[in-house]
């Protein structure tokens, strides 16, 4: 028999049988795993509950597999490249930074979304997220005269993809 729960909009979402007996199977999974195998006298009430509370509470944003796939090869990448120009830097004789703040224009929806972009582009070279406004981002860059909005708007359109959100054109 299928469980209903509203979503953020009101309206009647149904989960399958099969879907409630997945999430069973991942938490006794992950209860393995962290339980080394043992405690099931504890184990067993706890999925149960855990898989009772998340079919009450509906999934706050969709999630796309393949853009994550996607966006892990980038973010890894990025990383790396970005503690490789931090250290570069760090060592050069002459420090060569030319630090600046720069407001960037978010068209993401979600705030889960924006929160992941204000993360990534830590990782990313030269930068920092400063702050995160509702319609925008505020980054620290070490190089002004970097093109930091074609990063910023690669990097925003990874994001989008992994929420399976279509981006608006950016008004020229």
């Amino acid at each position: 028999m299928p469980v209903s729960s509203r979503d953020p909009v009101g309206q009647t979402q149904r989960i399958s049988a099969a879907r409630l007996i997945a999430r069973a199977f991942a938490f006794a999974a992950l209860w393995t795993v962290l339980g080394g195998g043992e405690g099931w006298a504890i184990g067993v009430p706890v999925v149960i509950v855990t898989v009772a509370a998340t079919s009450l509470v509906p999934p706050a944003t969709r999630w796309s597999v393949s853009g994550l796939a996607r966006f892990i090869p980038y973010f890894l990448w990025n990383s790396l490249r970005g503690g490789i120009d931090v250290a570069a830097r760090a060592v050069h004789p002459r420090l060569p930074i030319d630090p600046a703040i720069v407001r960037y224009a978010l068209r993401l929806d979600s705030t889960l979304a924006r929160v992941l972009m204000a993360n990534t582009v830590t990782l990313l070279p030269g930068t920092l997220s400063a702050r995160l406004h509702e319609d925008a981002l505020e980054v620290h860059v070490l190089n002004a005269s970097a093109d930091l909005t074609d990063m910023l708007g690669k990097l925003e359109r990874r994001v989008a993809d992994v929420f399976g959100q279509q981006l608006e054109a950016r008004a020229r």
